[in-house]
């Protein structure tokens, strides 16, 4: 066990091969055992030669005895790490260049060589491609600083009307994008005739009757059920019934209490952050930037996992970019009137959710707001502009 550690320790430290010839070569060796040296394997051959082993920091020792002995050394070859050291830089050239050709095998396999779309239309695929482009999806854009395939997904189902659902996969350097597209069903002519009548009481504000014959007027007060516009045209003798269709737009009415507090205890950031980055082996985390100590006392953590490629493979390693931001606990505080303008726009919204998707709000009446309890509590009428025609089957006998 001793003379392994001390070949470990050697290859450490290196170690010289030295071949020593002369007719004074026991004196020699005397010297060496008188001055302290030491020297291992030490080898003799038939024609009186002397092979040893020395330490390399312990060659300029063993140079100041050599001058005084009669015979010659010769250094036959080095050994141990400075050894192996001065070789590798020698040819330092060999070891970067298969180092680089890696790199840049890896560094390529992380870009986006290819972007295809199935599924769209040529006026659809072109839109999905200017917004790919905004959001830095390009041909030679690097995977790692792409947004997530989830993501991207949904950026794209927000912004193009026209897609129901959009596929995104990322299989080696191509993206893969699958579209279902929204279709119009067909408007299917329906055989029976039908009235238009109102789905609640208004005041009707306009008209616009592609069939039938209007039995309202503009600023007539409708009931809920009442008769708007007849499937029923001619002459009563001769008349016919009909699918009646048109618009009927009339002003309704809702009503609506929220509450808004006057303080509000909020998490805010404030704009410091510091950010790190990391490799993933594993279950090992490998820090590759960001060594600073987070300092925050409060803080919430954003992280982001981006998945490394090599020839189109996954590898079992992730790049990941943590950003830390400072958050501060403030009190807002509104005034009276602050906090009702935020009531009624809490309000609003409210009632944008009940009314249909076409619908407007065309007037707003504050019955009450008064304020306990630290809140603002508000009843608020809205006169509301809306389409109330809907259809009603016309039945013989009717």
């Amino acid at each position: 066990m001793a003379w392994l550690k001390n070949k470990w320790i050697t290859f450490l430290t290196g170690r010289v091969l030295v071949k020593a010839t002369g007719p004074g070569m026991e004196r020699f060796i005397n010297r060496l055992a008188r001055s302290g040296l030491s020297i291992w394997n030490v080898k003799r051959n038939y024609e009186g030669t002397v092979y040893f082993y020395i330490t390399w920091p312990d060659l300029h020792r063993l140079r100041r005895v050599a001058r005084k002995a009669d015979c010659t050394l010769y250094f036959i070859r080095g050994e141990g790490l400075p050894f192996l050291w001065k070789r590798i830089l020698k040819n330092i050239g060999f070891p970067i260049g298969i180092l680089l050709f890696f790199v840049l095998i890896l560094f390529l396999s992380n870009i986006t060589w290819g972007i295809q779309i199935q599924g769209a239309d040529p006026e659809t695929e072109h839109k999905i491609r200017k917004e790919l482009t905004n959001l830095g999806i390009v041909n030679g854009s690097m995977h790692l600083f792409s947004e997530k395939p989830d993501q991207i997904q949904k950026k794209l189902t927000d912004k193009i009307d026209n897609i129901t659902w959009v596929g995104v996969e990322l299989k080696g350097t191509t993206y893969h994008f699958q579209v279902v597209q929204k279709t119009e069903p067909d408007k299917v002519e329906e055989a029976s005739p039908r009235h238009l009548v109102a789905n609640k009481k208004a005041v009707i504000a306009k008209m616009f009757v592609e069939k039938g014959k209007a039995v309202v007027k503009k600023d007539q007060l409708v009931e809920k059920g009442q008769m708007l516009v007849s499937g029923e045209i001619g002459q009563e003798d001769k008349s016919m019934a009909i699918i009646a269709e048109g618009e009927v737009w009339g002003y309704t009415w809702y009503n609506t209490k929220v509450s808004f507090p006057l303080d509000t205890p909020l998490k805010v950031l404030n704009g410091r952050e510091m950010r790190k980055y990391f490799l993933h082996l594993g279950k090992l985390q490998l820090p590759i930037w960001g060594f600073g100590k987070n300092e925050f006392a409060k803080y919430e953590t954003e992280v982001d996992n981006n998945d490394i490629f090599f020839l189109g493979k996954k590898l079992p390693i992730q790049y990941s970019k943590e950003t830390i931001r400072e958050t501060e606990a403030i009190q807002r505080n509104l005034k009276q009137k602050e906090a009702l303008e935020a009531a009624k726009e809490l309000a609003r919204r409210d009632l944008k959710m009940k009314i249909p998707p076409d619908a407007s709000i065309d007037k707003e009446i504050i019955l009450q707001d008064k304020v306990e309890n630290g809140k603002v509590t508000l009843s608020i009428n809205f006169q509301v502009l809306e389409n109330i025609a809907i259809e009603k089957p016309i039945i013989q006998g009717d």
